[in-house]
């Protein structure tokens, strides 16, 4: 049995496919393409692989949609979306709906080894965390299962992929500041930067969720001229 990590390949353009697998073998990684959505969900189930680059367009189905299922389904998976539909909307909506990263195409193929390489390393630890929980009183954030309990009676907290890194990107530095430039890293790595703005947009939705979930208690608090942090309200 192979010891290297695979990468299922989702694009129905097949000389591309071929390309990209060729690339990736180059680079030790194990490859597998497949044309279509059924056949790449088979090839999840069976193959189990480590990482998934998935097109948009797709001729049974679209690949936003593939992307929420297998995001919950597979939580811990990382999911690169390859798309010619570059449109800064587009890629926040895929991220938005559970990809890890978002490349338009044409694209270099240094910055497609970049990035897989990037989100397997990223993804290691997580599949290896010895402590897969952070804890604090009245909120639990499950790191594997990419789940959020909050409030005196633990109910599950409806987080988007982006409000999800966002509260782990805080949570795993109680009391540190973090700028916005570092919450957009946190969200997505790479070139595309979301704007200022768009990061105040998602930390308040993440607050006014919190809010709601745990009445009277704030968790992420405003720092001027830095950026945000996490308050713990107990260990």
């Amino acid at each position: 049995m192979s010891l290297r990590q695979l990468i299922l390949v989702v694009d129905d353009d097949a000389e591309l496919s071929g390309m990209v697998c060729e690339l990736l073998h180059r680079e030790t990684w194990d490859t597998h393409a497949v044309l279509t959505l059924g056949d790449a969900e088979r090839a999840l189930q069976t193959l189990q692989p480590d990482l998934v680059l998935l097109d948009v367009m797709l001729p049974d189905g679209n690949g936003l949609d593939a992307c929420r299922r297998w995001r919950a389904a597979h939580p811990a998976l990382p999911l690169l979306m390859l798309t010619a539909r570059g449109d800064p909307m587009d890629r926040v909506l895929g991220l938005e709906l559970g990809a890890d990263d978002y490349l338009p195409k044409p694209f270099e193929a240094r910055e497609l080894v970049a990035r897989v390489r990037a989100l397997l390393r990223r993804a290691a630890p997580a599949r290896a965390e010895v402590q897969p929980l952070l804890r604090f009183a009245g909120l639990e954030v499950d790191l594997l299962r990419r789940e959020v309990r909050a409030g005196p009676q633990g109910l599950p907290l409806t987080l988007t992929t982006v409000e999800f890194k966002l509260l782990v990107a805080l949570a795993r530095q109680p009391g540190q500041p973090l700028s916005r430039e570092r919450l957009s890293e946190a969200v997505q790595p790479g070139q595309y930067r979301p704007q200022d703005r768009t990061v105040d947009v998602q930390v308040g939705r993440l607050r006014r969720k919190l809010r709601e979930a745990a009445p009277g208690a704030e968790w992420v608090d405003t720092v001027r001229g830095e950026g945000y942090v996490f308050v713990p309200r107990g260990a």
